[in-house]
């Protein structure tokens, strides 16, 4: 027992204290001039006391190496832009009443009020409704097949919809000879992407469709093969982090295009107004950054044994991750709100929950994951830049390694934190970071906001059980 002379003398001293638990506690001390660390720490839950079984030699071993392929083929991935097609012609899968949308798969009951008025312009934009009641009627028969844009080697930004006429990218990764594809950026405020359905909507559409696509073909056949890693290194030198920072991003595509568009058979007026959007759309490259880290992670989705997280997506309903190491399987739990900055006459009332395929690029290690590098950021997601540093600093935590090829400068040239370990995010419980759009929750709006926003642990919980269960370890 200790005496009262002893606490009398104990808190005469100078004192500094380690705090445990309830960050506030931390936040009063230092108010107070105590000088205080916090230690994050959390009581394990029920489902990660699963990891013990993780940790037997023989499966440990076999994990190990496992991860270790995941890693090789993820650096050693070579994402190329080779072209400009039709989505009907060229995505696998699609037929001219297929609609594929961002996330895990989902029902039209179940959808988001922004996926859904995508899907309203979507289906006036292929003439297959003449407006939106007749658009609800048809999305609500059965006759319209909707499908993740992940089950066709394709990627979508926020309510992530394609139909049949869009234009999209084409991209190959030059080491494993996958492809993946994108839609183009419509440039931010009232999109298709964020849910909005009006005229002025559908005519930027018919206008990428029938004037900005054939420009684009044109140069990139002229042009050649377009060499995204190498951007991808140069953006994250220049401040650009490849989700929601992308102008250093989009000036170099732009360097690469220019010449080439304006070498195209186009008039003068045409070749002006596609350099004219691309320059006035400093979110033109994003739609290039997410598949080139789609088809930079897809040679992993087969590797038995491997915790690397090689997806991660949501719907505006459901977030969903999958693992290489268990398939195609998604593990899928409600999506979380994202606490950000919002647009005038907006707050938290007016918010849908997190939405979109673009944290692909988080899975590979760069939006929020590389925020260190773009301290510019914050003005748009909110915080501080010592936040932007401390965001990507934690990630390093969660992954099995840093990437050879695309460096922070501010933080030492160090590689961005690569291949999100389903292990790690359970034992530390840090969740991997995502900066994103914030969209209405109403449909026919658009985008409100933009912000910080993480996955529900339980889809990293429910990866391992599938795990522990698929190889016999219980």
């Amino acid at each position: 027992m200790i005496s009262l002379s002893a606490i009398n003398e104990l808190f005469g001293k100078d004192i500094k204290v380690i705090n445990l638990g309830l960050e506030s506690f931390c936040k009063d001390l230092k108010e107070q001039q105590v000088p205080c660390i916090h230690v994050n720490w959390r009581p394990p839950s029920e489902e990660s006391k699963g990891l013990s079984l993780l940790e037997e030699k023989d499966i440990a071993d076999k994990i190990e190496k496992a991860n270790k392929e995941a890693i090789s083929r993820l650096l050693s991935a070579q994402p190329i832009l080779i072209g400009v097609g039709k989505a009907g012609e060229v995505i696998p899968g699609m037929t001219k009443k297929t609609i594929l949308h961002a996330g895990p798969p989902i029902n039209w009951d179940r959808m988001s009020e922004p996926l859904k008025g995508a899907i309203i312009g979507g289906l006036i934009y292929e003439n297959l409704a003449k407006g939106e009641e007749d658009a609800l009627k048809l999305a609500a028969s059965g006759e319209i097949t909707f499908d993740p844009c992940h089950h066709h080697s394709a990627v979508g930004p926020m309510a992530g919809v394609v139909t049949y006429s869009m234009p999209v990218w084409i991209l190959q990764n030059k080491t494993f000879g996958n492809y993946a594809y994108c839609t183009f950026n419509e440039g931010l405020g009232k999109v298709l992407r964020f849910g909005a359905y009006s005229s002025e909507v559908l005519n930027r559409l018919y206008w990428m469709e029938q004037s900005l696509a054939p420009v684009l073909k044109e140069a990139l056949e002229i042009k050649g093969d377009i060499d995204l890693k190498t951007i991808i290194t140069q953006f994250l030198q220049m401040g650009d982090e490849g989700h929601n920072r992308n102008k250093a991003a989009t000036s170099l595509l732009f360097r690469e295009l220019a010449p080439a568009i304006v070498k195209t058979n186009f008039s003068n007026e045409q070749k002006a107004e596609v350099l004219t959007f691309i320059d006035k759309n400093d979110h033109f490259f994003l739609n290039v950054s997410m598949p080139a880290c789609k088809c930079s992670l897809d040679p992993l989705q087969d590797i038995e044994y491997s915790t690397v997280i090689y997806t991660m997506s949501r719907n505006g309903t459901d977030f969903g991750i999958r693992m290489a190491g268990t398939g195609k399987e998604w593990f899928t739990a409600p999506c979380e709100m994202v606490n950000g900055l919002y647009f005038p006459g907006f707050d938290e009332s007016d918010a849908n929950p997190d939405l979109g395929d673009s944290c692909i690029t988080e899975t590979a290690g760069i939006g929020g994951f590389a925020m260190a590098t773009a301290p510019a950021i914050v003005q748009f997601v909110g915080g501080t830049p010592k936040d932007a540093v401390n965001y990507t600093n934690t990630m390093y935590e969660i992954t099995c390694a840093e990437n050879n090829a695309y460096k922070i400068p501010n933080i030492n040239f160090r590689g961005v934190p690569t291949g999100i370990d389903m292990r790690k995010v359970i034992e530390t419980r840090i969740l991997p970071v995502i900066n994103t759009g914030i969209a209405s929750n109403k449909a026919g709006v658009g985008q409100i906001g933009a912000g910080v926003v993480n996955p529900p642990m339980k889809c990293f919980e429910d990866a391992l059980t599938s795990f522990i269960e698929k190889n016999n370890l219980s």
